[in-house]
């Protein structure tokens, strides 16, 4: 099968199941969540469903987005999509605005990364506003029990398909996930450790079985207990999270990969625009996140897609919305307790194209919270590979190397 061909064909199966999940949508009254992979085709789901309920029924839509960048991306998809002519009738607002309407009617509101509009303050959107029909987006149902029940009863999943099912529909590139652990320095050990049995102590203070949900409680003064425990359980947490998002050996190792990817785009997640920063440094490349402006972040962006610099870093701010599809190489120096940005990154590497297969390498510190984070977060990914140290990798290298002059 030529490329052209097999372009094809893959544009007429993505197309097949995107309607496929609005069809569901409509099915379910117009009313109703689409869970799908990073890459499955979101955007298009979006632009088709506003698209097609102004045509017909005319009226006011409304397509709520988490940052600027997906705004001005959005408008850019309508065109591209031939909705261009409903631009006129369509808002396209930031959560962060769009909680501050009131008493207005829409006749259609899509929510694109709906995780991200759930909160206290931006559900206020949905309670004070009407629709006549309303669909959610986003690449896996949130894993807070409030958040996930809130969405099931606003907007409840009318279709869910799972990055690795797109993987096998041929809708993203195939991928392999290498995850390798690093230790910590014996400063970072001791400052660990003493985090840690902080975090024991607060634990026992609190109950042992659910000490997360009640020193949340406590602290939002829900329930009556221990305020000082609470909030030392808390100071913990984000002690020991400091510890390993901040290990100086994923420097190292990040470095070690990336000199094996020279040729190649190589995408770099970190957990701290800090260690971004230091990250961008070590490996000669651009630092990409939420402490730049817009302007700024915009040149780099481009810098990156031009092939000018081969190599972005950055926090947070790529795990929505970002789409090149010829980088195929990611190291993730930066964990936390969630599932969803695991794969929204890992799905900015598997963008389809020809013979592409993402690599992606997950540094996490050995024997630590971090560790029991990323069992959790990859537990849904096949293609997991796990590794006992960076030496492991190399060797990798060194052998498809040897099989290459061979």
């Amino acid at each position: 099968m030529n490329k052209k061909l097999a372009t094809n064909v893959t544009n007429a199966v993505k197309d097949q199941e995107q309607r496929k999940a609005l069809n569901a949508w409509a099915k379910s009254g117009y009313v109703g969540s689409i869970i799908a992979g990073t890459g499955f085709g979101k955007s298009r789901c979006a632009i088709l469903a506003i698209g097609l309920v102004i045509r017909k029924y005319e009226g006011k839509g409304l397509l709520l987005v988490p940052t600027t960048q997906l705004q001005d991306q959005f408008k850019l998809e309508f065109i591209k999509w031939g909705y261009e002519d409903v631009l006129d009738n369509v808002d396209i607002l930031c959560y962060q605005s769009a909680h501050k309407i009131v008493d207005t009617h829409y006749s259609i509101v899509v929510c694109d990364e709906v995780h991200l509009g759930l909160s206290p303050v931006y559900r206020k959107f949905f309670e004070n506003n009407t629709y006549d029909r309303l669909l959610c987006m986003t690449a896996t149902l949130p894993e807070e029990a409030e958040y996930r029940e809130l969405l099931i009863n606003l907007a409840p999943i009318s279709y869910h398909i799972s990055l690795d099912s797109c993987v096998a529909l041929g809708l993203v590139a195939p991928y392999d996930v290498y995850c390798i652990p690093v230790d910590m320095t014996a400063e970072e050990a001791a400052t660990y450790k003493k985090a840690n049995n902080l975090f024991v102590h607060a634990k026992y203070r609190l109950g042992q079985f659910d000490a997360f949900n009640n020193a949340q409680a406590i602290l939002a003064n829900k329930m009556p207990g221990d305020k000082a425990a609470a909030a030392m359980f808390y100071k913990a947490i984000k002690d020991r999270k400091e510890v390993v998002q901040h290990a100086t050996i994923k420097l190292d190792a990040a470095q070690k990969i990336a000199e094996n990817y020279k040729s190649k785009k190589v995408l770099v997640f970190s957990g701290t625009n800090s260690f971004t920063d230091d990250m961008a440094k070590t490996l000669g490349g651009l630092s990409y996140h939420s402490g730049k402006s817009k302007a700024m972040r915009e040149r780099i962006l481009q810098k990156f897609k031009n092939g000018e610099n081969t190599i972005l870093c950055s926090t947070k701010a790529l795990n929505q919305g970002f789409d090149v599809a010829d980088s195929e190489v990611g190291i993730i120096a930066g964990l936390d307790s969630k599932t969803l940005p695991m794969i929204q990154r890992v799905g900015r590497l598997l963008r389809l194209s020809e013979n592409k297969v993402g690599k992606i390498f997950i540094l996490y510190v050995r024997d630590s919270q971090e560790q029991k984070w990323l069992e959790n977060a990859v537990s849904k990914l096949n293609n997991v590979q796990w590794l006992n140290s960076i030496e492991d990798v190399l060797n990798l290298f060194n052998t498809k190397q040897e099989q290459a002059e061979v």
